[in-house]
């Protein structure tokens, strides 16, 4: 009998199984199969803390969400249609997110007593009813991989590795996911180990024969492609984004590319990433610690590069000292971070939005920085090069506030053409300033940048360090006339950025709403999707996400007034709400989630919802 096909506009999956069952690898080879098939994507992987966690137990669990659609999405999806769970722990783990009716397809093979109990589970949760309320498959999927490729010799404990490339084959007849792009990569990837390449692929085919061939599915489902705009597009991380975005500054500047960072989670992909692209100028230093780190993309910096440090908000903690020092010295410098969970080493593969006031306060004295803050994965690209025009013009270190959430996440991007992005020029100092010597701190009169010289240029000798300097000469200076002058003349610099921003976007359709939601970062999707249910429910109400966190707009006062209620959702304690009090006495509201993962859009519709009432 032939299977039923329905036709679904969108599907959330997720995943879940020990941090050894390849799920993160089986999440990211759906999501390509989805991105090569044209529907629009997000994902959210959920690693495990622990380096390795005991086998079985629910602190190892590790999940890959992903969500594709037939058309424009904004996110990961709050809860899973489909859970598959490889173990007990994995089940319980996840358990919890799914709604009623969601499908559920289990591995049997884990499900015995003694992994049962590592779960804490006191009875078998497949045969005792607790998951009635759902559409329960249940499979031997570590079974059936091992008998497929007992033909390649391998141990039992080989072969029984493949079973994540069985669900992903099974998972890919269901929803219909080209299978090319699957073999190909594992062509690839095992080339050198032609026992695993060939047990793998063996292992995905018989998955996607098993779906065509069983009677347990009675309905195979599609998801129709997401119209798009022409051009080419690859699917992209927050982390892969960011880095191309850092490579594109320095050609568009015509600046070298220096890193020097040291590894930390969630950052450490973008050092990877710009490790290989030697061939375009950048140089990548990983430096025995973050001090180091973030003094050698300074000294960088000094020498004429475009210098960056990326790291994580233990790192910045770390690196605040010569945070303050680059203020000082006013050079060009980009500084990465990739938020997490807090505080200390906290929740260090979760997302958070905390480090807020870290980027706009952390530093000794008066010593204020740029904060830039992408909101998608593919975001991450075009707020990588507005960083570096910042600093390069303005002559200041940048705060370029990712997380977690973005950097882990991926999405379809549209690649540019490198010729239609901004030029950014560095500006360089050529030839003394002030009769016939130079003065490093003589300043732009629209911008109050101080000139930029490469060390050895002829007539252009200075010195710069921590300790404060004269106006326009620079030399140090203990006066304190001049230090007031000096702190004054650095924050109105950073102000100064703000006469070059765009005038801000508030969507509001009918310009008769009367409650605005204000957002920045990774919350974008999370209140466009929540917005988008609460007009289709037929009220009005507004948005608007910054981008520029510090200077703040010069229109965002006039905005905020235009409105009765603002909400500030944030995956914080109500940072930016502060901030906005602060700023321009408005009676902010958070809705303020601190859990690790992302906000959902159902808790932004029903925060809305509820300041309407």
């Amino acid at each position: 009998m032939p299977q039923q096909v329905t036709r679904l506009d969108r599907v959330v999956i997720r995943f879940a199984g020990d941090s050894g069952d390849g799920m993160q690898l089986t999440g990211d080879r759906f999501t390509q199969e989805s991105a090569v098939f044209g529907n629009d994507l997000m994902t959210l992987p959920n690693f495990p803390a622990e380096i390795r966690a005991p086998q079985g137990t629910i602190p190892g669990v590790s999940s890959f969400q992903v969500h594709f659609a037939d058309h424009d999405i904004l996110t990961a999806g709050d809860a899973p249609d489909v859970l598959v769970a490889m173990n007990p722990a994995a089940l319980k783990a996840n358990l919890g997110d799914l709604p009623k009716g969601a499908t559920i397809i289990v591995d049997t093979h884990d499900f015995t007593s003694r992994n049962l109990a590592k779960a804490g589970y006191d009875a078998d949760p497949l045969t005792n009813g607790e998951l009635d309320a759902f559409q329960l498959h249940r499979i031997d999927l570590t079974g059936l991989t091992v008998e497929a490729v007992k033909e390649f010799g391998l141990s039992r404990k080989d072969a029984a590795r493949a079973k994540n490339m069985f669900a992903l084959g099974l998972l890919s007849w269901l929803y219909g996911r080209p299978t090319e792009t699957t073999v190909g990569f594992l062509e690839r990837r095992f080339a050198r180990a032609p026992q695993i390449r060939d047990a793998n692929i063996k292992a995905f085919t018989t998955g996607w024969n098993f779906g065509e061939t069983t009677e347990v599915f009675a309905v195979r489902y599609e998801v129709a492609p997401a119209p798009q705009a022409p051009g080419t597009y690859r699917n992209i991380t927050g982390n892969l984004a960011l880095a191309h975005g850092l490579v594109a500054a320095s050609v568009r500047s015509g600046l070298p590319l220096f890193l020097g960072s040291y590894p930390i989670t969630p950052a450490s992909d973008i050092l990877h990433e710009l490790s290989k692209h030697k061939g375009l100028g950048v140089t990548t230093f990983q430096a025995e610690d973050e001090i180091a780190g973030i003094g050698a993309a300074l000294g960088a910096a000094y020498a004429g590069s475009l210098g960056v440090t990326t790291t994580s908000g233990p790192g910045i903690a770390l690196k605040s000292e010569s945070i303050g020092l680059a203020v000082a010295l006013e050079l060009p410098l980009i500084v990465v971070n990739v938020q997490r969970g807090g505080p200390s080493t906290g929740l260090p593969t979760k997302t958070e939005q905390a480090d807020l006031l870290q980027a706009m306060f952390g530093r000794n004295g008066e010593a204020p920085v740029p904060i830039v803050a992408p909101s998608t994965p593919s975001d991450c690209f075009s707020a990588a090069l507005e960083a570096a025009r910042i600093a390069i013009t303005y002559r200041t270190p940048v705060m370029l506030l990712s997380d977690g959430y973005l950097a882990n996440g991926s999405e379809p991007w549209r690649i540019p053409d490198v010729a239609d992005l901004p030029a950014i020029d560095p500006g360089f100092a050529t030839e003394p300033n002030h009769g016939e010597t130079f003065w490093p701190y003589l300043r732009d009169e629209s911008t109050l940048a101080r000139p930029w010289a490469i060390p050895g240029t002829p007539g252009l000798e200075h010195r710069i360090g921590g300790l404060e300097k004269g106006d326009g000469h620079g030399n140090i200076s203990y006066d304190p006339a001049n230090h007031e002058l000096m702190v004054h003349t650095r924050a109105a610099k950073v102000e100064r950025i703000a006469d070059s921003l765009a005038p801000l976007d508030v969507d509001d359709p009918s310009g008769e709403a009367h409650v605005l939601v204000v957002g920045w970062g990774s919350t974008y999707g999370p209140i466009a999707a929540g917005i988008r249910s609460v007009r289709e429910a037929g009220h009005e109400v507004a948005q608007l996400h910054l981008r520029h966190l510090n200077p703040l707009p010069r229109d965002l006062g006039d905005i905020l007034k235009r409105y009765q209620r603002v909400l500030v959702p944030e995956m914080n304690l109500g940072q930016l709400s502060l901030l906005l009090r602060a700023s321009y006495l408005v009676d902010a509201v958070g809705l303020n989630v601190v859990r690790g993962l992302p906000l959902t859009s159902a808790a932004v519709a029903d925060a809305i919802e509820e300041l309407m009432e």
